[in-house]
């Protein structure tokens, strides 16, 4: 499939109100990113041009490479949404976001010489949360570590046990975005797009670590750019716990916020917001890991009080 004359010409002169020194550093990749996925996609060529050209803007002044499959890496989009979208509201995040994602998705396929696959509503599936041993002795773990290595994993684990962040959202979050001022650690809303208090048991550790790291990061501050490939993942394939114990993993800590949360009875919609979830729909696969009620408590439930 081709682009008509019209759609070519516009992709041709767009230019964003962004500086012109900015802009000019990418403008030619972008718009042949977008000449090259519009026509695999269901979006207007303009919005395409909007985001992916905000993207690369933000990437460049990161110091990531000029290149369209960085841009489009899931965590360079993350990190993206998180922080070069923090003064737009959440449902336009959101909005970026998918435009983004879908446009990965098509560059991936043209690369490939191939038709654009039919788009399956099917979530990914969770991995399996950690058990109360499992997730204990990694905290034990991670706090006898060394100097850096114990902050970083601790702050994996509190961002991701305590707070249920993914790893786009574990990367981006700096000191000053946990805010301590009403007693419990709350993380900035402008930042995630919604509401996350840190969990009573990991409150003390992430607000040692925030306390820490000001201005700089919790989770590997030494690092040169914001996003980066593999960055949460290859920490724990560098710090591999003793004894048999499973690797720390950004994704099972989330689960396993998710899962613990769902078993104390807290209302699935509060947790589905927490999650940065569309609805509650979304923590279907979660219910897998949680326990069954005693059947007495069931009773209880079930029959209620009188009024």
């Amino acid at each position: 499939m081709t682009l008509s004359p019209e759609i070519s010409a516009r992709i041709r002169d767009y230019r964003p109100r962004t500086p012109s020194q900015w802009w000019d550093a990418v403008a030619e990749q972008v718009r042949a990113t977008v000449a090259a996925v519009a026509p695999a996609t269901c979006y207007e060529a303009r919005r395409l041009l909007h985001a992916v050209g905000r993207l690369a803007v933000w990437a460049d002044q990161q110091g990531l490479p000029r290149e369209p499959g960085t841009w489009l890496r899931t965590e360079t989009i993350d990190a993206f949404v998180l922080s070069g979208c923090a003064n737009l509201d959440g449902s336009t995040v959101q909005t970026y976001r998918a435009w983004l994602r879908r446009t990965r998705e098509a560059l991936v396929w043209v690369q490939r010489g191939e038709a654009p696959p039919v788009r399956i509503s099917s979530p990914r599936k969770p991995q399996p949360p950690y058990n109360k041993g499992e997730l204990a002795a990694l905290r034990a773990w991670a706090g006898h570590l060394p100097g850096q290595a114990r902050r970083d994993g601790l702050a994996l684990m509190a961002l991701g046990a305590g707070c249920g962040l993914t790893p786009g959202e574990v990367a981006a979050i700096r000191g000053r975005h946990v805010d301590t001022a009403c007693g419990v650690p709350v993380l900035d809303e402008s930042l995630l797009g919604r509401l996350v208090a840190c969990r009573a048991a990991w409150a003390p550790i992430l607000t040692e670590l925030a306390e820490t790291a000001g201005a700089g990061y919790l989770f590997r501050p030494g690092r040169k750019v914001e996003a980066a490939k593999n960055l949460v993942s290859s920490w724990p394939a560098r710090h591999q716990p003793p004894n048999g114990l499973p690797r720390l993993s950004a994704r099972r800590l989330r689960s396993t916020w998710i899962v613990t949360l769902l078993a104390e009875g807290i209302n699935p919609t509060v947790v589905a917001d927490a999650a940065g979830m569309s609805s509650p729909s979304g923590l279907a696969p979660y219910h897998a890991w949680v326990p069954s009620l005693p059947r007495e408590e069931v009773i209880r439930l079930l029959h209620g009080h009188r009024r």
